[in-house]
């Protein structure tokens, strides 16, 4: 793998610099990462990575298929629990308290469904999902200048009500890689705080340069650092991971 190397992507014309579009940052960020034809030649995506949670290191695989179909594994003292598990129909996880499967309800499983498109990224091909793309200004993350986009996309449901489902993209303005991106939760106890997820390190991957370096967390209050150990995409996966346990029942 070879490490990306950032550049200045200059807009001229008739020899003068004109601010870019947000369809312009996006296409730079595309191709500043393998380009379009790379990034759609990408069918599936599988990270294993670590997480460490008071003192206990955590392993976690997860992975992402172009078809919308995913899960996330986490590895506890030897027990695997299984989270976002979605097989196209059905969204799933483990309880951790119980260790049973459990369906998600109706509501959580429609909305999972409308992700289902948005692999490998939910700007990629965006128009053609019918999302809409606005350059919002500037803003500085971890030092770095950044454009600051707003991605709409299809609206989903909580609670019965129909919400905007906005997410905020931050790009490099030198280089236009993304630096980060913010989303507001919707739900649970944490409804209303943003979250955050912060982006670098990028290596390249089947021509494709992922993030190998990620920190989620709460804006504001502090990140928790993903240890990324590999990030593999094209390659075989078992394909009963997603099927919910038949021995679980309904």
């Amino acid at each position: 793998m070879k490490k990306i190397t950032l550049f200045v992507i200059g807009l001229f014309v008739a020899g003068m610099a004109t601010a870019q579009t947000a369809n312009e940052i996006v296409d730079g960020y595309i191709e500043a990462t393998g380009g379009y034809e790379a990034w759609d030649n990408i069918k599936n995506l599988k990270i294993k990575a670590k997480v460490n949670q008071g003192g206990l290191e955590i392993p976690i695989e997860v992975v992402n298929m172009k078809d919308g179909r995913q899960y996330t594994k986490f590895t506890v003292q030897g027990n695997d629990f299984m989270q976002g598990v979605f097989d196209g129909e059905t969204l799933w996880s483990t309880n951790f308290q119980s260790t049973k499967p459990e369906k998600a309800d109706a509501e959580s499983t429609a909305n999972q469904k409308l992700e289902a498109n948005d692999f490998p990224s939910d700007l990629f091909n965006y128009e053609d999902k019918g999302y809409t793309l606005e350059l919002e200004g500037e803003e500085t993350i971890e030092g770095t200048e950044a454009y600051k986009l707003k991605l709409t996309k299809e609206p989903i449901t909580v609670d019965g009500e129909e919400v905007e489902d906005v997410v905020y993209f931050f790009f490099d303005k030198e280089s236009n890689v993304l630096l980060a991106q913010e989303e507001s939760i919707v739900r649970g106890p944490q409804k209303g705080a943003i979250a955050q997820t912060v982006f670098s390190d990028y290596d390249e991957v089947e021509g494709v340069y992922f993030p190998f370096s990620i920190s989620q967390g709460i804006k504001g209050v502090g990140m928790q650092p993903l240890i990324i150990d590999s990030i593999e995409a094209n390659v075989e996966i078992d394909e009963t991971m997603f099927a919910f346990p038949e021995e679980a029942g309904e």
